[in-house]
């Protein structure tokens, strides 16, 4: 579906400037990461077809009922600062002269609608909807040394940490290959709000936001901009619907002059040409219409629009109403900027609040109106959290990337959590057959802020979200002659405590 995606890419000037941000080893560490994500690109391309690995155990493979039969991710790109958000802890307003390691917290606690959780100041709606979720506080990543966030975002969203000799399939892609489409003509994994060109890192984002060794039906249909994503599902102005098929078939034979055709197995090109094949479905269907969001009335489309990360969340919700499987919304991640924070912490995290509560909030009552939270999951995350003093984990020899280092305040660029942390971070679930009102886990309340109840895993964390979906954590495919687990080598385990 990626030929159908819109066009407009503006330029990104920290693109073009990220090299002189980096340091040398920073871009040693970028440059090799991208060889063996190239590698990988190239091996599933080469792939041939992929078949469910057949366990000595049918237990072991038996699928879960489903709790839900959507799924939403909500990605917070870049690294939320869980005290800054879904975990509060001890707080200190700026003050000039302050010593930084007596902050946990820039934000102050905030009621919610349940009496024993609290949020963190700005995030006021989303404490509205709390009554419908589970939040866990205790999700931790693994220690990989010199933290680079495509590598984290990479294992988040795949659960298999880089370098691969195949090309791990987004979890997306998995509901999309075991599940099926939910409506034959909408593309059952979406991806809303990333470029995938024009900023920073595009290649580590490509690596995993593909169908990887599935194949290209599998893979997402890209929406940079929602309010374009109608032009995604539209032919050229001025071709009429009979010209328009006859140029597809062209199509179609030019497909065979591709550069990389060389490259594709039997199985790749058959799957690119089964994609063509369900985008030209989509553009001759009536469904094409969800993709429109003029067409929504206005006052909801104000509830929404605090700019694209909430017209990503409105699009999300009428693609599901159209029977969209997976679909995730991001704030989209380019380095240093967005929740990507190594300065001026407090001050952006401020403004993201504000983009991102409202729409959060309106999506979780949206679907709850519609009678579908129940049956779908929505998933609230980043790729890990931020500390004010420590970077990774305690004992890590991660290298410390805050640009804004200090034993006391003397500025605003100071006041904020600037460093990566990987020990403990949230993540929000609503729907979905998840209890409602519920605290999973527990960080520690002093520094360092790590997980001490319930640590879930990526690996857990995904057992989770497909156990929800009905899919096995064990469920396989064989690659290489070897099977290729849902979650990494069949180990992940649901956090069963979470569900109703």
């Amino acid at each position: 579906m990626d030929g159908f995606h819109a066009a407009r890419v503006p330029d990104d000037p920290l693109a073009g400037n990220l090299n002189s941000m980096m340091t040398f080893e920073e871009k040693i560490a970028r440059r090799t990461l991208l060889k063996q994500l190239g590698a990988a690109s190239l091996a599933a391309l080469a792939s041939a077809g992929t078949r469910a690995f057949a366990n000595a155990d049918p237990k072991a493979v038996s699928n879960p009922p489903a709790k839900a039969d959507s799924c939403i991710l909500i990605w917070l790109a870049g690294g939320m600062a869980a005290p800054d958000t879904f975990d509060p802890k001890r707080y200190f307003p700026f003050e000039n002269g302050l010593e930084v390691d007596k902050i946990l917290s820039t934000f102050p606690a905030i009621d919610t609608a349940v009496d024993n959780i609290k949020l963190t100041k700005g995030m006021e709606q989303i404490a509205q909807v709390m009554d419908r979720g589970t939040l866990i506080r205790s999700a931790v990543q693994p220690d990989l040394g010199h933290i680079l966030h495509s590598r984290h975002q990479y294992h988040w969203h795949t659960g298999y940490i880089p370098p691969l000799t195949v090309a791990a399939p987004h979890i997306g892609a998995w509901m999309a290959k075991v599940l099926g489409p939910k409506n034959p003509v909408i593309p059952p994994f979406i991806n809303i709000g990333q470029r995938l060109e024009g900023v920073g890192e595009k290649e580590e984002l490509k690596a995993f936001t593909t169908g990887g060794f599935f194949g290209s039906e599998f893979g997402p249909m890209n929406l940079p901009y929602p309010e374009d994503a109608v032009r995604s599902v539209q032919p050229p102005k001025g071709m009429e619907p009979g010209r328009f098929a006859n140029r597809f078939r062209h199509y179609r034979e030019l497909v065979d002059q591709n550069p990389n055709r060389g490259w594709m197995s039997d199985y790749q090109q058959e799957s690119m040409m089964r994609s063509m094949d369900a985008a030209h479905r989509l553009l001759q269907s009536k469904e094409k219409h969800a993709f429109d969001l003029s067409v929504e009335p206005k006052e909801s489309r104000d509830n929404y629009d605090t700019g694209r990360f909430g017209r990503g969340c409105l699009l999300a919700r009428r693609l599901l109403e159209s029977g969209a499987r997976f679909v995730e919304v991001t704030t989209e991640y380019i380095p240093f900027i967005h929740w990507d924070t190594h300065e001026n912490g407090h001050t952006t995290v401020k403004k993201l609040k504000q983009e991102v509560d409202r729409p959060i909030a309106q999506l979780i009552r949206d679907l709850e109106k519609r009678e579908l939270l129940d049956r779908t999951l929505v998933i609230v995350a980043s790729e890990f959290s931020r500390d004010m003093m420590i970077e990774g984990v305690p004992g890590s020899n991660a290298k410390d990337q805050s640009r804004a280092k200090t034993e006391k305040l003397a500025e605003m660029k100071h006041y904020g959590l600037h460093r990566h942390f990987t020990g403990g971070t949230s993540v929000a679930l609503f729907g979905g057959g998840v209890k409602k009102g519920f605290i999973y886990g527990k960080t520690s309340d002093e520094r360092p802020l790590v997980a001490v109840e319930n640590p879930v895993s990526v690996e857990d964390l995904h057992a989770t979200i497909f156990t929800a979906m009905g899919i096995n954590p064990k469920t396989a495919y064989e690659v290489e002659k070897r099977p290729f687990y849902a979650t990494k080598d069949g180990t992940g385990k649901p956090a069963m405590d979470i569900f109703a």
